[in-house]
């Protein structure tokens, strides 16, 4: 039997992942990517699965972290994701991080070899032609305007939107070591996998001052109402909720010994290996809306990067997202036309994982329905489970009423609590994952195994 093709829109991580998913289930795909055709204010590359601002897939503890277990989840159901992730990570202690480039070109790779895989660069303007009975929009944060606006105008819905920060990238042999030193907080990981750079109090109260005075980029009066995403907050912004935030947030000198002094520091910049030859490292949490001027001059304030040359410095960008639990069904599918499925960033998750993991759900489901048979969702019980439920219905009020929605990343306040009650929050999280585990592997059991690639 001969099966029409699932179209994909969007090549990031979602739209990568939702791909490979269906093709692995024995169901052809169509992957348009607008890109080089139409450029996006974040993208530099055509590759696909580009990560555009940190290039960490965060912790990779699969027991005591949430994140780690949903990395753990996707490894189960044939990621491609996670497999390209593995096979491109560099030192980052308990994180999993990549090397950016070479993480692209292996899922470009892979998809590009799929023999049920065909790959369009071209943009898709407004809705999809009626005839493409199956489609997956995993358009991201970036929709294009024209796809965008015919989505809401199709939903009666206003898009609800944030801004989202870019780090800086710094090239390694710029950076002064007899000041800076590697160390991972509490010797995790290798115990040498970010490097650091110490402020006492003086130099550290300077520079919270400089970030507060320092240029920043002016928003267009239609973006002033716009909020910041919690999970990823320019670090000038934190900075003006009170001159101690950033010494509790991602410059905290904790776990961390300075072998140049015997003082310990006031706070810590760290900076974390962003590409597989070591010579780039990012700023780890200094996401910035700062002026391209007033980055360089601030940042080189910080001991041991007084002479910093910036391979990228940090940027800003508008994200939309949808208003899922009152859009999409518990498939996925847009209620007003079902034929449309969405994954990723746009239906209110955020980070990379969480993107990629929810394409890993609407490929498999979009493949099943394709297939004629029946598949449901993962327990709530998972990591999988937990993110669909809050995009799709958990965020709902009793009485049906939506709250304001925000995009989430996976946490274990998601999942429903456990049967027996647990004091122990590392105990506690461990038994969230070992019952997740079980769970997931029995959701996989039941459904389609993958055809061979």
């Amino acid at each position: 039997m001969t099966l029409k093709p699932i179209h994909i829109i969007g090549g990031g991580l979602a739209g990568s992942e939702a791909a490979w998913q269906c093709a692995a289930a024995g169901v052809p795909v169509i992957l348009h990517e607008m890109r080089p055709g139409r450029k996006t204010d974040a993208h530099q590359t055509d590759g696909l699965a580009e990560l555009v601002c940190s290039n960490s897939f965060r912790s990779d503890d699969a027991t005591y972290n949430a994140v780690g277990l949903l990395h753990e989840e996707m490894r189960r159901g044939n990621s491609l994701i996670m497999d390209a992730g593995d096979r491109n990570k560099v030192p980052a202690g308990s994180a999993l991080a990549v090397d950016r480039d070479g993480f692209s070109a292996s899922v470009t790779e892979a998809l590009e070899t799929h023999l049920l895989i065909t790959i369009e660069r071209r943009e898709i303007a407004g809705l999809p032609p009626a005839d493409w009975d199956s489609v997956i929009v995993a358009t991201g944060p970036l929709t294009s305007p024209a796809l965008s606006e015919a989505v809401l105008d199709l939903t009666g819905e206003g898009a609800l939107a944030f801004f989202d920060a870019i780090a800086p990238i710094i090239h390694k042999d710029s950076i002064d070591f007899s000041k800076a030193w590697f160390q991972s907080r509490y010797d995790k990981g290798d115990g040498a996998d970010y490097i650091n750079c110490p402020l006492d109090r003086a130099q550290y109260e300077d520079f919270i001052a400089s970030l507060l005075a320092g240029d920043k980029t002016e928003f267009k009066e239609w973006e002033k109402s716009t909020p910041y995403f919690e999970g990823c907050m320019p670090i000038e912004v934190m900075a003006e909720r009170g001159p101690e935030t950033l010494r509790y947030g991602p410059m905290k000198p904790v776990g961390l010994t300075n072998p140049h002094s015997p003082e310990k520091p006031y706070a810590v910049v760290q900076l974390r290996q962003d590409n597989a030859l070591g010579t780039l490292y990012n700023m780890v949490g200094f996401q910035t809306k700062l002026k391209y001027g007033s980055q360089a001059d601030i940042f080189r304030k910080i001991p041991g990067l007084e002479k910093a040359e910036f391979a990228r410095l940090g940027g800003l960008h508008r994200n939309t997202f949808l208003n899922s639990p009152k859009v999409l069904d518990g498939s996925l599918r847009l209620k007003a036309a079902p034929r449309l499925r969405f994954a990723g960033q746009i239906t209110g998750v955020e980070g990379y994982v969480e993107s990629a993991a929810i394409g890993l759900l609407a490929g498999r489901m979009a493949a099943a329905e394709r297939l004629g048979e029946i598949t449901t969702p993962p327990p709530k019980t998972t990591a999988l489970g937990a993110l669909l439920n809050h995009i799709t219905g958990g965020h709902l009020l009793t009485e049906g009423a939506p709250k304001s929605f925000q995009p989430m990343n996976v946490n274990f306040g998601l999942f429903p609590p456990l049967e027996t009650r647990i004091k122990g929050k590392r105990d506690r999280y461990a038994a969230y994952s070992a019952r997740a585990l079980t769970d997931i592997d029995a959701w996989y059991g039941s459904n389609r195994a993958e055809a061979a690639e």
